[in-house]
């Protein structure tokens, strides 16, 4: 059975730093791109970044290029995203997903884990 659990989330003041986690279970890891889609209060689903099953290839939306930084230890099975000098704007709902062609047709996601950037 595949589940994909985050965490890492929290409240953190403007400028501040998370690390998230995503533990995946139940398929090859190592096989599959992943993503990172967040949700923000009141909006719809907003894709952040992804990465080959390999760690060979990173993609970003535009406006978290330096901030953001996506990873993954396949030995473990779990995806990580260092979120660098937060912004108000960023407070999510942080899910990580698995994708299926690289092309963001997933098949299973998370249940989110919440990001929350406050003073």
């Amino acid at each position: 059975q595949v589940q994909l659990v985050e965490s890492g989330g929290g409240l953190v003041q403007p400028g501040g730093s998370l690390r998230l986690s995503c533990a995946a279970s139940g398929f090859t890891f190592s096989s599959y791109y992943m993503s990172w889609v967040r949700q923000a209060p009141g909006k719809g689903l907003e894709w952040v970044s992804d990465m080959a099953g390999d760690g060979g290839r990173t993609n970003y939306v535009d406006f978290v290029k330096g901030r953001f930084t996506i990873s993954r230890d396949n030995a473990k099975s779990t995806l990580y995203l260092q979120i660098n000098s937060l912004k108000p704007e960023d407070t999510a709902l942080y899910y990580c997903a698995r994708d299926l062609t690289g092309w963001g047709e997933y098949d299973y996601w998370g249940k989110g884990t919440l990001v929350t950037v406050s003073a």
